[in-house]
């Protein structure tokens, strides 16, 4: 036990592990995290609508978007972004590895009749031969990899992007990483059983990095 107990709690290296296809392509993670996308009032898998609702006045006048403006959306989740963009005329493509985000986002699309390509694949690998006049990753995704990551989706973003064309990250702030504590806790069923539907006891560890600027939770599952 006291050698599981010190495991729990050692702290990783950073970006020693990369778990998000684990999160998102699990049957009973990436319902929960569908709902926390389709909740209006949160800020956990996505912003709460009156935020995106801001943020789509704000980029469609900033970048100018209109019918000639072709769109990809690095980690679209179920469309909440794609699918106003469209409404404003653009040209639209969202990614992402989780086929129950995009099956919703399809399904939304086409109960609106909004032509949006979906592509359901790891944005990591991703490859077209498109160009585009606004490249978007929303909700921190760009905070989540690793310097070797972060290097292979910029060389992307150079490749597919138009000339004069736009690239909008969505990143924490130094600000917020100030204000990060480093804690341990551990309950019964942790977050209300979004880690499994069968019983189980949650640890997280939060780790601050100073000299990368990361905090890390780190979830053990018993």
């Amino acid at each position: 036990m006291f050698k599981k107990l010190e495991e729990i709690n050692t702290r990783p290296k950073p970006f020693e592990s990369y778990m998000a296809i684990d999160l998102w392509a699990d049957e009973h993670t990436s319902k929960q995290m569908l709902s926390f996308h389709l909740n209006e009032k949160i800020d956990v898998s996505s912003r709460n609508t009156a935020f995106i609702d801001r943020s789509i006045e704000w980029i469609t006048a900033y970048f100018k978007i209109g019918i000639a403006t072709k769109i990809v959306d690095f980690g679209c989740g179920p469309g909440l972004y794609t699918m106003k963009l469209a409404k404003k005329q653009a040209d639209v493509t969202g990614i992402d590895f989780s086929i129950r985000s995009i099956e919703y986002a399809q399904e939304a699309a086409d109960k609106e009749e909004l032509l949006i390509h979906y592509v359901n694949q790891n944005y990591l690998e991703f490859k077209t031969d498109d160009r585009f006049h606004l490249i978007m990753m929303i909700m921190c995704d760009f905070c989540v990899l690793s310097p070797t990551q972060r290097k292979k989706i910029l060389n992307t973003f150079y490749t597919i992007l138009e000339p004069g064309g736009s690239v909008l990250l969505d990143v924490y702030s130094l600000t917020f990483f100030e204000q990060c504590k480093e804690k341990a806790m551990y309950e019964a069923n942790l977050l209300d059983g979004f880690w499994s539907p069968n019983k189980y006891y949650g640890f997280l560890n939060t780790f601050t990095y100073e000299n990368e600027k990361v905090v890390l939770d780190k979830y053990t599952l018993i």
